[in-house]
């Protein structure tokens, strides 16, 4: 891919901005790094050390091909570095529990925000900067790896090797924590998931499958800006299999059987709220509801762990000829209008959306679709966000419990499909 245009005359040269247009924006997200919580997460980690590390080689970049090779190299480094120490390989880095999904969130934030003031001080242009923060979010989230291959031919070969072999390949998503102005501790069991099972193999009665997965950002814009799609768009052909994970409700596990076209307004990770349809590429042929194509009754019936699993039916709609929204406890009704999906109006339920409508609109006959993961829980004794400690051993192993149980779900719909 070519870079994009950049103001500086020398051929990618870097050259200095005046003063007066140097100060670097910080995001919302990024604004929070300076908070305790994040700070004491990185550092229990070992990952304190990730930003200062990229911004030293950035400093060193003179052109904008340099700094994009900075970009992702220190992209897929911070990925892998947490795929790792959530697999157990390498040192663990600090005191904080391997499975924890909030080193990789703060440390990317803090690359992120390394990018923008080096950025500011570059010479290169706002597209330049765009693009640079898009290859490092989507190398360090996992991304660009899940493309189950190399290029076309090269992941062509790999699957039908692969299918050779009777290896099945499955894509799992996760997601950032989010809702951080409510207690900046959170993680999200969909992200740990994700880092727990990137490239290992679960072995089915049908023989292995290969499981590779990524993470997504919990803000409106990147999703209208088609980061869902970029990243899966060359994956699920060669996928047998995809599930989508997210954060859900307290105590339980949903199979989300159908997902709406609408954005209800819950605010995202930057604090902005968006409500409408969803938006995609060729609306006209887009549909109020897509459905999952994942073998619910199979995983409903299967014992997969401490969690009771449900195939949740449910969705909010406005009938056709109607004006009101009505809650439809067995699915949509022909002609209406979505106002929720079983996941509900917020990125779950358009992450599920977005991936089972590329799914059709490719023409793929695979099975895929949403789980919600239990809400993810502190102890009893550690529930005030204000003084509470930033883990504790019961909420460990809740997030244990949610990753066994939604690997065991992976299993099962594997083994079904």
């Amino acid at each position: 891919m070519a870079p994009p245009p950049h103001a500086a005359a020398t051929g990618g040269a870097v050259a200095a901005r005046p003063a007066s247009d140097a100060a670097p924006a910080v995001t919302v997200e990024e604004a929070r790094l300076d908070r305790d919580v994040p700070r004491r997460i990185l550092a229990d980690s070992g990952f304190d050390g990730v930003a200062p590390a990229f911004a030293t080689t950035l400093r060193g970049a003179g052109s904008y091909g340099q700094a994009e090779r900075a970009a992702v190299r220190h992209g897929e480094r911070l990925w892998q570095r947490a795929v790792d120490r959530a697999q157990g390989r390498g040192p663990a880095g600090g005191e904080l529990s391997r499975d924890d999904d909030r080193p990789l969130y703060w440390a990317r934030l803090a690359m992120t925000r390394e990018l923008r003031a080096w950025h500011a001080e570059s010479g290169l242009s706002d597209a330049a900067g765009v693009r640079l923060l898009e290859r490092l979010e989507s190398t360090s989230r996992g991304q660009e790896s899940l493309a189950l291959g190399g290029g076309d031919r090269a992941g062509e070969r790999d699957r039908e090797r692969d299918r050779a072999k009777g290896v099945k390949r499955i894509v799992v998503t996760g997601f950032d924590p989010f809702t951080l102005d409510r207690d900046i501790r959170i993680s999200n069991p969909s992200g740990a998931l994700a880092l727990a099972l990137d490239g290992t193999v679960i072995r089915t009665a049908d023989g292995p499958a290969r499981v590779e997965t990524a993470v997504f950002p919990v803000r409106w814009g990147d999703f209208a800006d088609g980061t869902v799609e970029r990243a899966l768009r060359r994956a699920l052909p060669r996928a047998d299999l995809f599930v989508t994970v997210s954060q859900g409700r307290v105590g339980r596990i949903d199979v989300e059987r159908y997902n709406g076209a609408w954005r209800g307004g819950f605010g995202d990770n930057e604090n902005v709220s968006e409500t409408g349809l969803v938006p995609v590429k060729n609306p006209a042929t887009q549909p109020q509801w897509t459905r999952t194509t994942l073998p619910y009754a199979g995983i409903v019936a299967a014992g997969t762990g401490r969690f009771p699993v449900y195939d949740n039916t449910s969705v909010t709609e406005i009938p056709a000829g109607a004006a009101a929204p009505v809650v439809r406890p067995d699915g949509p009704t022909p002609g209406s209008a979505a106002r929720a999906g079983g996941g509900g109006d917020y990125l779950s339920n358009e992450i599920a959306y977005r991936a089972t409508l590329l799914r059709d609109r490719l023409g793929l006959d695979i099975p895929g679709g949403h789980v919600h993961t239990p809400v993810l829980q502190f102890g009893p004794d550690n529930t005030d966000p204000a003084t509470g400690s930033v883990t504790d051993p019961v909420f460990v192993q809740n997030r244990l419990d949610i990753t066994e149980q939604l690997r065991e779900i992976v299993r099962v719909a594997a083994e079904e499909s």
